[in-house]
């Protein structure tokens, strides 16, 4: 990795320092504010993964054709896993795994996570079941105070994903498991009227506090006055093709908190997006904050194999459940069992006592 440190007197001017040397790919990895002699002072570190012959001081930019070389790659990478597909030697599974593999192919897990699970299932133990070697690839971390401490959960995802209704989903559970917490919301996303309007409306709606936080000034007064408040949600905007969320949470202020005021990034998905689309939406939303994936309207969703190919991808846990068009009683916290039984029944969360399907 190419790491350089950059500093200057306005964070503007030394994120655009950075993307102009090191491009969008590049990671915010630490910033810190200081004085100078007497001058306020923004030193920001950032890295991006290049191979060695381009990490030499001063190099700017990715080499020429460096995007083509990835999209050849790409194509490559699907013919050589379509050429192995006959290669699996499949006896070497027990019937019931051998099944289980093809019934997750049908579903949507893609070529790449298949050879994992494959591999996982021949490396395991004989007997091993098909729940154990997906347990090993899907990591569960459901949301709540004991698994997800921190005071600031910040909701991020791409425009329409269900990110506001799942911020407001979360506070809601937190307030069902114990009727005495607060919580409060700075919206960071006021530019779209409608998701704007709705955060608003029902934040006052269940007693909590609600704030507009547009710019990094309004976001320091939004969390000074939020300091006794048990929970703080933050909702972020969408962001646009060139741009990435450290740099967003930068700009905001978010990144370079500590202590007990260090957030949690959660990443509202739904599952209907295409493998190159979340690859994608991954990249630019990887952050070096503690993340997790919310899966969104699940409801609307025809399979769930894209839960087992973004975890694979990403290594981020899954957090939390969403479906149905209501607010209250829509969300629970991620539990591995319910992530089964959508992946293998595809039943959703609120049937699965009842055994209705959808």
């Amino acid at each position: 990795m190419q790491v350089k440190t950059y500093t200057g007197t306005g964070t503007q001017e030394v994120l655009a320092r950075v993307k102009a040397e090191l491009g969008p790919d590049a990671i915010i990895l630490g910033s810190r504010e200081f004085r100078q002699g007497g001058q306020r002072m923004f030193e920001i570190t950032a890295g991006v993964e290049r191979p060695e012959a381009e990490t030499a001081p001063g190099a700017a930019a990715a080499p020429a054709g460096w995007e083509e070389w990835h999209r050849e790659w790409s194509r490559v990478k699907d013919h050589l896993y379509a050429l192995m597909q006959p290669a699996i030697q499949w006896e070497r599974l027990s019937p019931r795994q051998r099944v289980a593999l093809e019934y997750l192919q049908r579903e949507g897990v893609e070529d790449d996570v298949v050879v994992e699970l494959y591999r996982a299932l021949l490396d395991g133990k004989s007997g091993t079941s098909m729940l154990s070697a997906l347990a090993a690839l899907v990591p569960v971390r459901g949301f709540g105070p004991e698994l997800w401490p921190q005071r600031i959960h910040i909701l991020a995802g791409p425009f329409g994903t269900g990110k506001t209704t799942a911020a407001l989903r979360l506070g809601m559970n937190l307030r069902a498991a114990n009727p005495g917490a607060t919580a409060a919301y700075l919206n960071a996303d006021c530019g779209r009227g409608n998701g704007r309007l709705v955060l608003r409306h029902w934040a006052e709606l269940s007693d909590f506090v609600y704030y507009e936080t547009p710019d990094a000034s309004s976001m320091k007064s939004g969390l000074r006055a939020c300091q006794n408040t048990g929970a703080i949600f933050v909702d972020m905007p969408g962001l646009g093709r060139d741009e990435n969320l450290d740099d967003k949470l930068l700009e905001l202020g978010l990144l370079g908190l500590t202590g007990e005021y260090q957030p949690a990034v959660h990443l509202a998905l739904p599952p209907h997006y295409g493998g190159r689309q979340l690859d994608a939406f991954l990249k630019r939303y990887r952050t070096t904050l503690p993340c997790s994936l919310v899966w969104t309207k699940l409801d609307e969703a025809v399979n769930f194999g894209s839960l087992v190919n973004v975890a694979v991808r990403s290594g981020l846990p899954v957090s939390a459940l969403s479906f149905g068009p209501e607010l209250q009683a829509s969300l629970v916290p991620a539990e591995a069992g319910l992530i089964w039984r959508l992946l293998l029944k595809r039943q959703l969360p609120d049937s699965a006592a009842s055994g209705q399907t959808t």
